[in-house]
């Protein structure tokens, strides 16, 4: 690390050097114009919202610091107070990633001062960015007075060949490698404020909305048409799938002429997108789970690929386990209290790294794949090249780079030593599962090179390049090369064409009885552009059978997919970014929680939505009573927004229409009254408006039954018997089934049991009075429309009457 930090530090000085930014006094003239567009690019500079969007530089695993808000402040009421710094570079930081642009010229200010007594009488500070890696740049220099607030003002260009897809601005002393060895001299406590970074912020990005329709109507895969998503891990829980993936769309930005986008940059991402069916068909959009990176759920790690999750009770809470690959170089977990989050880290640094006993020969200690046994633990992990020291044919055909390893009851520790998998043709991809007392692992082959071996042929019937094979095992930690049982899926290009190969990764899961096998193919990639793909995947699912014996008949992908599991349930709130299928729309986190899964999930609304867009859901069943309305929650962002209900094309005649005319820009419910709308229909929600600007965002949708009623025909009247007044009711089913029927007045109640079609329940009830009161009396009937209980209370006028002389 120290030598690191040397490197980095003359390239801090190379750069303070070539820019010419560092005068004695910290003034600097601009050395460019300001460019047009100026805005200052940092929030909260002045600290006037305590330390928000601020964090304490963590670039290097030895930084530190304490950060908190101080009122002795140069203006306002607050300022920042950096104590018990660690390093030099431990202080103030903002992450500045995606504001700033290479070639442009930015003018920073900001003031600063320290007053530690043992300190020196002035002491010099750097305004610095940090560019990721390595990747240091002093922008700005100031040599401060003690006790005396001094101001940083210069003016710096960040190089044409510099990348920024990470650009973290933050504050320090001069670099030394032994800062301990005198405190008072490198390491004074200091405070920050009114910082400020002003100049050309970069354009807007391209949209990454996929306005093709990705996900054909009728077709199964890929399981979402509107993102990407890789690597995909099935969790069942209370019923429902839920997928955990890649975030292949966090790096997706198509040329706005072009429509297509650089090839992806595994490097970027840090998130894991979440998507949930009750069916395998209608998939709900959970959003992405930021996992990594400075503002993750674990900060200590960079990255989050190829996830894994599980579930256990812990000292009696049911808690999920979300693993996922911190790069190609350690693997990590996060905990959750759903299937949904919250989630938490319960680590300070990575599970699975060169610490692990077993794994230090694993080239890539990543895709981590969690396995629960009869309440032990389990996690496979691993991959890459094949060690130098073994032979070329071996290195081939027995790469042994994959390991299995006990985890803790805690399910975020290990336990013992990792055993190998000697997988043949291993490359990546472990996983797995177990089936009538059978363990099953599967996993991605490699495609030879010199990283295996250089050229060589596998063994008769062991995996090609690119393919899913799998072994059989009578224990989870078991598995020599004898147990492999052969190819489990082809590469995905044999099923999808040109433009959709590459490697694979995938999971298996039971879901109703059946045995599904998930995998990625870049097919929404391919609908976008073309045969020439960029990389980005999406996630597909084929059903898994077995011969007798217990190997795996070879699975074949297709576009079809599953059948869906079950017809889809209109009648209850649920979130409109489920889609069965769509056409041009987004979504997006918003505040609140999600009307559906509860205060603890995310709530996302759909977004983007166009005139000419629609989303639209697969097998929805209205019942043979069928819906009377549809409830839609929006916000308008433009007059004359409308949605069109349809049934079973996106052309389809219009069964109801509901009328966007709340206020623009606020939440608000909206009402389509529906016509015709009964049994099994594929739905679809056509969006109409002006053109050129977002119609509205959309929330939630509820549909409502149409009304169920048994019919009857009810009868009332006031008669005298010796004397007494009575009332006499009277009901008669008119329903072509058996019924219950109560009758209830003031003066008693009588029930009747299975009254026949057509026939009558009668009661005269006296009143023990020679007169009664015009009044009404209560009839209740019981009983099954379309199979479901119905219940219809109906009310009847009697008149008055009275007995006597």
């Amino acid at each position: 690390m120290e030598q690191r930090m040397r490197r980095a530090t003359r390239g801090r000085v190379a750069a303070l050097a070539t820019v010419g930014l560092m005068l004695a006094t910290g003034f600097v003239a601009p050395a460019s114009p300001v460019q047009a567009a100026d805005t200052n690019l940092v929030v909260n500079g002045g600290f006037e919202d305590g330390l928000a969007s601020w964090f304490v530089n963590n670039g290097n695993a030895t930084d530190g610091a304490q950060l908190s808000a101080t009122s002795d402040a140069y203006a306002g009421a607050n300022a920042a107070l950096v104590t018990s710094r660690t390093t030099t570079g431990s202080g103030p930081m903002q992450d500045l990633s995606g504001k700033v642009q290479a070639g442009q010229a930015y003018t920073l200010t900001a003031r600063i001062k320290y007053e530690n007594e043992s300190g020196p009488a002035t002491k010099q500070f750097f305004a610095t960015m940090h560019y990721g890696g390595g990747t240091y740049t002093n922008l700005v220099s100031v040599t401060a007075t003690k006790g005396q607030w001094t101001q940083f003002n210069g003016t710096f260009t960040i190089p044409t060949t510099q990348s920024v897809s990470t650009a973290r601005l933050f504050f320090e002393t001069p670099w030394t490698s032994t800062p301990s060895t005198d405190p008072a001299l490198h390491l004074m406590d200091f405070k920050l404020d009114d910082v400020s970074v002003v100049g050309a912020a970069p354009p807007a990005p391209a949209s990454k909305t996929i306005e093709v329709v990705g996900k054909l109507p009728g077709e199964h895969n890929p399981l979402i048409g509107h993102k990407f998503g890789a690597d995909g891990f099935g969790l069942v829980h209370d019923g429902r799938v839920y997928m955990y993936m890649t975030n292949d769309t966090q790096g997706y930005a198509p040329n706005p002429t072009t429509g297509v986008s650089p090839g992806i940059n595994y490097g970027d991402i840090n998130q894991i997108t979440v998507i949930s069916s009750e069916d395998l068909v209608n998939w709900t959009d959970h959003g992405e789970i930021q996992v990594a990176g400075p503002n993750g759920v674990a900060p200590f790690t960079a990255n989050s690929w190829a996830p894994g999750i599980t579930k256990k009770v812990v000292n009696g809470v049911e808690k999920f386990f979300l693993y996922y690959a911190n790069g190609g170089g350690s693997s990590n977990v996060i905990t959750g209290a759903s299937p949904l989050g919250p989630w938490t880290s319960e680590r300070t640094s990575t599970l699975i790294d060169g610490r692990t006993p077993g794994a230090e020969a694993v080239a890539w200690k990543f895709d981590p794949a969690p396995f629960v046994d009869d309440g032990q633990p389990y996690l496979y992990f691993g991959g890459g090249p094949a060690s130098t020291s073994m032979p070329p044919a071996e290195r081939f055909n027995n790469p042994k780079n994959i390991r299995s390893i006990e985890l803790g009851d805690d399910m975020v520790s290990t336990e013992g030593t990792a055993a190998v998998v000697d997988a043949p043709v291993a490359f990546e991809a472990g996983h797995v599962f177990k089936r009538q007392g059978k363990y099953y692992f599967s996993y991605s082959s490699h495609f030879g090179g010199n990283d295996f071996g250089g050229s060589q042929q596998p063994l008769p019937g062991y995996p090609g390049g690119g393919q899913i094979g799998y072994m059989i095992s009578d224990g989870p930690m078991s598995w020599p090369k004898e147990t492999y049982a052969g190819v489990l899926f082809p590469n995905q290009s044999q099923f999808f064409g040109a433009g959709t190969g590459g490697n694979n990764h995938q999971s298996v899961f039971e879901f109703g009885g059946k045995y599904y096998f998930t995998y990625h193919a870049p097919t929404l990639n391919k609908r976008i552009n073309g045969n020439t793909t960029q990389g980005y995947r999406s996630p597909h699912i084929q059903e898994l059978t077995f011969n007798p014996d217990g190997t795996i008949q070879q699975v074949v992908g297709t576009y079809a997919g599953v059948d869906q599991v079950r017809d889809f349930d209109p009648y209850r709130v649920f979130e409109a970014e489920t889609f069965g299928w769509s056409k041009g729309v987004a979504t997006t986190k918003v505040d609140g929680s999600s009307a559906q899964f509860g205060a603890a999930a995310p709530n996302l609304v759909v977004r983007d939505i166009d005139n000419g867009d629609w989303t639209a859901l697969s097998s929805v069943n209205f019942g043979d009573n069928g819906a009377q309305s549809l409830t839609a929650r929006v916000r308008a962002l433009a007059a004359g927004g409308q949605i069109q209900v349809r049934l079973d094309d996106v052309n389809g005649p219009v069964v109801g229409t509901a009328t966007v005319d709340s206020a623009v820009g606020q939440w608000a419910e909206v009402t389509a009254e529906l016509d015709g709308v009964s049994g099994v229909h594929d739905v679809y929600f056509t969006y109409t408006g002006p053109t050129g600007v977002d119609l509205f965002e959309i929330d939630n949708w509820a549909f409502a039954a149409a009304s169920l009623d048994l019919p009857v025909t009810l009868t009332a009247s006031a008669r005298c018997v010796g004397g007494n007044a009575y009332v006499a009711v009277q009901a008669r089913n008119d329903h072509d089934a058996p019924v219950g029927i109560t009758l209830e007045t003031p003066y008693g109640e009588r029930s009747f049991t299975a009254v026949a079609p057509g026939a009558n329940a009668y009661q005269s009830f006296n009143t023990r009075a020679v007169s009664v009161s015009a009044g009404s009396a209560t009839v209740r009937v019981t009983g099954a429309i379309g199979g479901h209980d119905v219940t219809t209370v109906r009310t009847v006028q009697h008149p008055a009457g009275t007995c006597g002389g």
